[in-house]
């Protein structure tokens, strides 16, 4: 049985795609087959859309305080189900929509998609995690190259024009506090928040 949705304190989470261009050093699925008392996350196939309304349909949805499309994989390879299933849960309630992301979505695309995400998505949460691009091509190991940086940060900038609320991540374990105080000049630059995320492998 796939575990495409699943519950993270008052959190609807949901799981639509185990790819990703990245390779993180950090990264939890290296720890184990679930987070936070999920069941596996890994899927023996990718959820059709029907599936994932569902999953969706399930659970209450005014039981949770936002729905974050995060499971083992960067949600934006599924961009067009993502918003089909973010378009369907806003006709059923109006509740926050976040999306967990590695922020590589053009290059995965091949397009500029901070407009795609508008109206549909409340909140994008990208992965920083350096303040230069050689540090985040050793951290982050994105099969696109050293060029992701730079993308990473032009789609963060570019959702800030159309997607109410943009915050950049850094993980504490491989951020100093000198490191963070740069990543947090660089967030204001763009336009987004920063927040500090404990390690939780």
């Amino acid at each position: 049985m796939m575990t495409v949705a699943y519950k993270v304190k008052k959190g609807l989470y949901l799981n639509i795609t185990n790819r990703c261009p990245c390779a993180c050093t950090f990264c939890l699925r290296q720890n184990g087959d679930g987070v936070y008392g999920s069941d596996s996350l890994w899927l023996e196939r990718e959820p059709t859309e029907a599936e994932i309304k569902a999953a969706v349909d399930a659970y209450d949805l005014s039981d949770f305080d936002e729905v974050v499309f995060c499971g083992y994989g960067e949600p934006t390879e599924r961009i067009d189900a993502l918003l089909d299933a973010a378009r369907y849960i806003k006709s059923k309630l109006e509740v926050p929509i976040r999306i967990n992301t590695n922020g590589l979505s053009d290059l995965i695309n091949g397009k500029r998609t901070a407009p795609m995400l508008s109206g549909a998505v409340d909140t994008v949460s990208i992965s920083l995690n350096a303040s230069n691009k050689e540090d985040y091509f050793k951290v982050v190991r994105p099969r696109f190259g050293i060029c992701s940086f730079d993308a990473m940060l032009a789609f963060a900038r570019d959702c800030t024009n159309y997607v109410p609320h943009v915050v950049m991540t850094v993980v504490d374990v491989v951020t100093s506090k000198e490191e963070q105080a740069r990543c947090r000049a660089i967030c204001e630059s763009v336009g987004a928040a920063l927040r500090v995320r404990r390690y939780e492998g």
